[in-house]
């Protein structure tokens, strides 16, 4: 493989090793446990008004309803620095009571001592 296809196997399994834990936790409903994924000051944008930092992704998914599960598909990985992992992936979060809702997400993961954390999340909804 050349570079660049390294490059974008390990930019993908990072952002599996962080996403997929983050999709634990939002399938087992534990808000915090959620946040924990994200830095302390991370830039979270869901389908509501915009946060910095934990307790406000915290709070976020603490709305959210029980049974609510996500299922990802990345997309693009890219990785413009050695502590940074740029995302975009299809994601259908799916509900107990109500249709799927499928939406865009952009992720950009930093690099910390302890391992990687989500540091900017936005979610779009196109078409």
């Amino acid at each position: 493989m050349n570079n660049a296809t390294n490059n974008a196997t390990d930019s993908e399994a990072i952002l599996r090793g962080v996403l997929d834990q983050w999709k634990a936790a939002v399938d087992a409903h534990e808000p915090q446990r959620v946040a924990a994924h994200f830095t302390e000051d991370a830039i979270f944008q869901g389908l509501h008004p915009y946060s910095v930092g934990r307790q406000g992704v915290a709070d976020y998914y603490a709305s959210q309803p029980l049974g609510l599960t996500a299922a990802y598909r990345i997309l693009e990985a890219r990785r413009p620095a050695a502590d940074l992992v740029l995302g975009y992936l299809s994601v259908d979060f799916s509900f107990t009571d109500r249709p799927t809702l499928g939406v865009w997400l952009g992720v950009l993961l930093k690099h910390q001592e302890d391992g990687w954390y989500i540091s900017h999340y936005q979610v779009s909804r196109l078409g």
